[in-house]
């Protein structure tokens, strides 16, 4: 199953034929090289690994330069790996470009959500703040964790305070209105997670394709 890297490049909106406005995210998708085949014979499994956007030759260690000297490709910055299905074949140097991509297809995309820092419950979790008036003490605290007598311990996995965003998130079904092949471009409807300039891993949509 073919998979696609990109940047967000930030929202706008097109409209269709008959004057309906679509809010649509702007990716620059590939183009990625192969860098890798792995088959069940050397690795136990068949997967192709992909680079995306050129690296400065300096910047890359003795043993990732052997690696792209061997599979005959430019350094790159992000690399990948996606699973190949039964009658598919790769070369490397062979490159994956948003051409691969039709346009009405429904794609899942992956990308890592916008850190928020330390946050409290009422953000992170959506609870609800105490009164602010009449004396309350209990404004925007947790309230009680547990209690005393049983069972004494506080449940692993309770909703407190913490570090909020920076999290793998994954939309799935999303249509992709658009794709501008000259200018590496898609445009797929609704938002995508992470902020701009973000890496994202594009690929068919696993569930309701065919919906």
């Amino acid at each position: 199953m073919k998979t696609l890297l990109g940047k967000k490049i930030g929202m706008t909106q097109i409209f269709t034929e008959d004057g309906q406005v679509v809010p649509v995210t702007v990716v620059e998708a590939g183009p990625e090289v192969v860098t890798q085949i792995k088959t069940v014979e050397t690795d136990g499994y068949n997967a192709v690994q992909v680079g995306y956007e050129d690296q400065k030759a300096h910047r890359v260690n003795k043993p990732m330069t052997g690696h792209y000297e061997k599979a005959g490709v430019a350094p790159k910055k992000h690399l990948a790996e996606f699973k190949i299905e039964d009658g598919e074949t790769y070369e490397l140097g062979q490159e994956i470009t948003v051409a691969d991509f039709e346009e009405g297809m429904k794609i899942d995309i992956t990308g890592i959500s916008k850190g928020k820092g330390t946050q409290g419950n009422i953000k992170r979790h959506g609870h609800h703040r105490g009164p602010m008036s009449h004396g309350s003490k209990h404004k925007r605290l947790a309230g009680a964790l547990a209690a005393g007598t049983y069972p004494s311990r506080v449940f692993k996995g309770n909703k407190a305070p913490g570090r909020m965003g920076r999290d793998k998130i994954t939309v799935q079904n999303v249509v992709l209105v658009k794709v501008i092949a000259d200018r590496n471009l898609m445009l797929v409807k609704g938002a995508v997670p992470g902020k701009k300039g973000g890496v994202v891993r594009i690929r068919p949509a696993i569930k309701g394709q065919d919906k």
